[in-house]
């Protein structure tokens, strides 16, 4: 019996680095989907630290020019705040988003009154800041589900718009 379990223990503890080589966190998901996927490299004697953070950071910055080009279109695309209003309420009460429901009040507060101008334009990129904003005050393993949670739930609620 103590096989077993010991079994089952070292298959978790080898689930997180099998997820990383295969290029996903299964339990973290993406924040922007396709932005970060990990160099790949076996242990040997030949292995170069500069040579792979070289290949590493080429593969990120790659992937900037999406990402750039979604934060442009959502700035871009206005809303009405009757959607904003069915967007929140999609995420919280729905439960659409898995992300602390006390917290629909403070997205809330934050999109129909930001804290700083360059969030005032009724957009998808204010309503974005408006949830990142509220996910603040959560701890950080919980706070980066939740984000990480966010840009999925947004893109599929506004994929038709692009």
């Amino acid at each position: 019996m103590n096989s077993v379990r010991t079994r089952k223990t070292q298959r978790e503890a080898e689930r997180p680095s099998r997820e990383l080589r295969l290029g996903r966190d299964a339990e973290f998901g993406n924040i922007v989907t396709g932005v970060f996927t990990p160099v790949l490299a076996k242990h040997s004697k030949s292995f170069s630290l500069i040579d792979c953070i070289s290949v590493g950071v080429d593969r990120m910055q790659r992937n900037f020019e999406p990402m750039r080009k979604q934060v442009e279109a959502w700035q871009m695309s206005e809303l009405t705040d009757v959607t904003a209003k069915v967007v929140i309420y999609e995420a919280f009460v729905e439960g659409k988003l898995e992300a602390p429901k006390h917290l629909a009040r403070t997205v809330h507060d934050l999109y129909f009154e930001p804290k700083y101008e360059e969030f005032r334009p009724r957009t998808i990129w204010s309503l974005s800041n408006a949830f990142t904003s509220a996910f603040k005050e959560l701890y950080p393993i919980p706070q980066f589900r939740a984000t990480a949670k966010l840009g999925e739930f947004l893109e599929a609620r506004f994929s038709q718009s692009f």
